[in-house]
């Protein structure tokens, strides 16, 4: 921590100096990490309430024996610009791996070798033609008809309220895509980034996934990935930032409530805290609960009929190395992608793997000795070493409410950044970001929400670090906070109690067999 701060039963507090205007943040995901550091960089005297333990949401991690785990398996793409600007905004860029180009290696059951999906030197969308025209799982026609479909979504603009409508696998049927194309090739890169199956998927989520990852500009679609756990790549670097900032971060501490008046009191278990401007960034039920009436122009339930999609993931522990890959993609087989997390949990034998299974409402369910029956003989198809393989553990982790629900005519049902109450704010990736519920999406939606809130108050001279422009590359130029600091409200940091809170909202569970 900073200098001046102290930690009393869950709250960190800064000493010092004040600052201008009081903005209180609900949620410390990576919306609501976003949101804050963009409002403590502009002078603001911030609290950020979260109710778990630590920050970083839905992406975070936790103890098994000695190895560290991370709850759900989280990449990101060269074109995710504003959440690379969040991890340099955190001192984190060199505990992530960026690919210098995209490779994926595609493996299907019974197969001795995988077929790669790369790019070359060419710009998009012919920087992926000799990959696809080597593609096995695709016959030559389907190949064919695979660039002429990909031809036609470039076309199609996402931000029109009639695609939206649109189902993504209807579009892809009527543009000559067989049952094995989408399965095979559409849905390999939808699934995983959608969460969602194409006949379950808007078609403006899915053209802004294609156009800005792979039909735009080439070096979009490389892959980077965490080479620490989740908690050490955002939670805790979240933390050093804003408490250095000179935020006050409040963790345990779930917000019941509320208030507004002449100024807005924000009412958890233990105390009410007055602010200015507040900011909501939590899941969609729950802002719905905490938003007053009318201040989004919705109907009642609005958050119920958006809905949510589970994502569950399948942890394997193994004596030996069977993956000489940081990942493989899978075809033909419910194993969609597997994941070496050997190094970063700290195993230090043997290997650790971890499969991810989006748009998981089938397997959320199953019990864990189940899914232990079904998915060890599907990855020893995939995986030749590991039919000579001794499993050391089996557990599984399920999200139930990872993401909203991308079906059609989603849109409607996603709230901007304001709202009709004045000094209430909205930020999340269920907002209207015009990205589906990826990293890159919460933050850019913290990013909305902080620039609407500075720009209505008349402090706008903090540019924005992670609203970039489109495919910009991931150099990131910091920049300082300006102005002096001043505290008008001459408000000292309350001393908080620990409150012990089950968060239900992100309910995940762990689940050994």
């Amino acid at each position: 921590m900073g200098p001046g701060g102290f930690v009393t039963g869950g709250v960190i507090t800064l000493g010092g100096a004040g600052m201008t205007r009081r903005v209180a943040v609900i949620g410390g995901g990576l919306a609501g990490i976003t949101a804050a550091l963009r409002c403590a960089d502009a002078d603001c005297q911030v609290t950020l309430f979260e109710a778990r333990p630590q920050l970083g949401g839905l992406t975070h991690s936790f103890s098994r024996g000695e190895l560290r785990i991370d709850n759900g398996q989280h990449v990101f793409l060269r074109c995710c610009t504003s959440y690379l600007a969040l991890l340099d905004r955190l001192g984190v860029t060199d505990r992530v791996e960026m690919q210098p180009r995209l490779a994926i290696p595609i493996r299907t059951p019974g197969a001795d070798q995988p077929v790669w999906l790369r790019r070359n030197g060419l710009p998009a969308p012919l920087h992926l033609s000799q990959s696809l025209m080597r593609y096995r799982p695709l016959s030559l026609l389907e190949r064919l008809r695979f660039a002429l479909a990909a031809v036609a979504l470039r076309r199609v603009d996402p931000a029109s309220p009639a695609t939206d409508e649109q189902n993504f696998g209807t579009w892809l049927r009527r543009h000559g895509q067989s049952a094995n194309a989408i399965a095979s090739l559409w849905e390999l890169v939808g699934v995983a980034t959608l969460n969602s199956r194409a006949d379950r998927a808007s078609l403006s989520l899915a053209a802004t996934v294609f156009q800005e990852g792979l039909l735009t500009e080439a070096t979009a679609a490389d892959i980077g990935w965490s080479k620490v756990p989740l908690r050490e790549l955002h939670g805790d670097p979240a933390l050093d930032c804003l408490t250095a900032a000179g935020a006050q971060v409040r963790t345990s501490a779930a917000v019941r409530q509320l208030e507004a008046g002449d100024e807005w009191q924000v009412i958890t278990d233990d105390d009410d805290t007055a602010a200015d401007q507040v900011i909501v960034a939590v899941p969609p039920p729950a802002a719905e609960n905490l938003l007053p009436p009318g201040s989004v122009p919705m109907p009642e339930g609005w958050s119920r009929r958006l809905g949510s999609s589970p994502i569950v993931n399948v942890h394997v522990v193994l004596d030996r190395p069977v993956l000489d890959q940081p990942f493989i993609a899978g075809v033909d087989t419910p194993a969609q992608w597997v994941f070496d997390r050997t190094s970063h949990s700290g195993l230090t034998s043997g290997q650790y793997l971890a499969v991810s299974l989006s748009a998981a409402d089938d397997y959320v369910d199953t019990p864990t000795a189940a899914l232990r029956e079904k998915f060890l003989p599907e990855l020893a198809a995939l995986l030749p070493k590991m039919r000579a393989a001794r499993v050391r553990d089996f557990f599984v982790t399920r999200e139930r409410h990872a993401t909203f629900r991308p079906a059609p005519g989603t849109a409607a049902l996603r709230p901007a950044s304001t709202t009709a109450t004045p000094g209430l704010f909205l930020a999340g990736a269920y907002t209207a970001t015009g990205w589906p519920a990826t990293m890159e999406g919460a933050v850019r939606s913290g990013e909305a929400a902080a620039s609407a809130l500075l720009k209505l108050s008349g402090d706008s001279t903090i540019p924005s670090r992670c609203l970039r422009p489109r495919h910009e590359q991931s150099r990131v130029v910091r920049i300082a906070a300006y102005g002096a600091s001043r505290n008008r409200h001459n408000v000292p940091p309350k001393k908080t109690k620990q409150i012990l809170y089950a968060d239900t909202t992100h309910n995940y569970s762990v689940a050994s067999a």
